[in-house]
Formats: structure tokens, C-alpha cells, sequence
């Protein structure tokens, strides 16, 4: 072979790897920019959000009557945001817990536009789309473990 040859497929080697290593990095890239966002997702669910319904901060007392659905409701929902909350942070958990979010955050979406402030449906939405990117990213995470306890 010659080195005309050899230096043309070395090129063609190097080239069509290329994509695979920009697209392993911008994996990189992502997951490290999903793990920022479920960081700080996780302090809010956990700390701004279930901590206040368990308390019984006033504001939260006060959502719940206006939701008719009795205080209980708020416990459970508080109960949901935490445990949302934990799995975010925790890699094997973490799809799951994204896409139980989803669920929670579409009740939200549907609870503030059907019976309290529609305005404020937007911010669930946004969180749900970032929950969503999570399940999306952890989804290989998520089959692993549901196959796991199918066994």
C-alpha cells in the first residue's frame, strides 16, 4: 500500500469519528448541564415546596382550601414533591422520579388554570418540559432498573 494510501484512510478514520466524539461530549455536556438542573430542582421541590405543606405554612394551608380537596391533599403532595425530590439526586432513580414529576407537574398546570391563577400554569409547564429532557437523558437508567425488578 502506499503512503498516498495509507494517510488517505488514516484521514477517512479520523473523520468519521469525529461526529461520534462531538456527539459523546455534547452527551457530556448535557448530562452535566441536567445534573445542575436536577440539583437545584431538588432543593426547591424539597426545601421551597414540601417542607411548607408539611409545616403547614399558612399560604399553603390557604392554596389547599381554595383547591377543595382537603388538607390531607397537601400532605400527599407534599410527600410526592420530597420523594421527587430525593430521586432527582439519586443517578439510578433519578429518570423515574423525573417522569413521576411530569405527572405531578401536569396537575399543577391543570389545578392553577382550572382553579386557581391560570397565569401561573406556565411555571409547572416549564418544569415538566425540564423533568421531561431528565427522563429523556436517564431513560437507559430507567429501563435498567425496571428490568432489574422484573427479575
Amino acid at each position: 500500500m502506499t503512503a498516498v494510501h495509507t494517510t488517505a484512510r488514516t484521514t477517512a478514520t479520523a473523520a468519521s469519528t469525529r461526529p461520534a466524539a462531538a456527539s459523546a461530549e455534547g452527551r457530556r455536556v448535557l448530562r452535566r448541564v441536567l445534573w445542575g438542573a436536577q440539583i437545584l430542582l431538588a432543593a426547591f421541590l424539597f426545601a421551597g415546596s414540601a417542607l411548607p405543606k408539611f409545616a403547614g405554612q399558612a399560604q399553603a394551608v390557604e392554596t389547599f382550601n381554595e383547591i377543595g380537596w382537603g388538607q390531607w391533599f397537601r400532605y400527599v403532595t407534599g410527600a410526592v414533591e420530597a420523594a421527587g425530590a430525593i430521586g432527582l439526586v439519586v443517578p439510578r432513580l433519578a429518570g423515574l422520579a423525573a417522569a413521576g414529576l411530569i405527572g405531578l407537574m401536569a396537575g399543577a398546570a391543570l389545578t392553577q388554570i382550572l382553579v386557581l391563577e391560570p397565569a401561573w400554569a406556565a411555571l409547572p409547564v416549564v418544569l415538566a418540559v425540564v423533568f421531561a429532557a431528565v427522563a429523556w437523558d436517564r431513560r437507559e437508567e430507567s429501563r435498567e432498573l425496571l428490568r432489574s425488578l422484573k427479575r
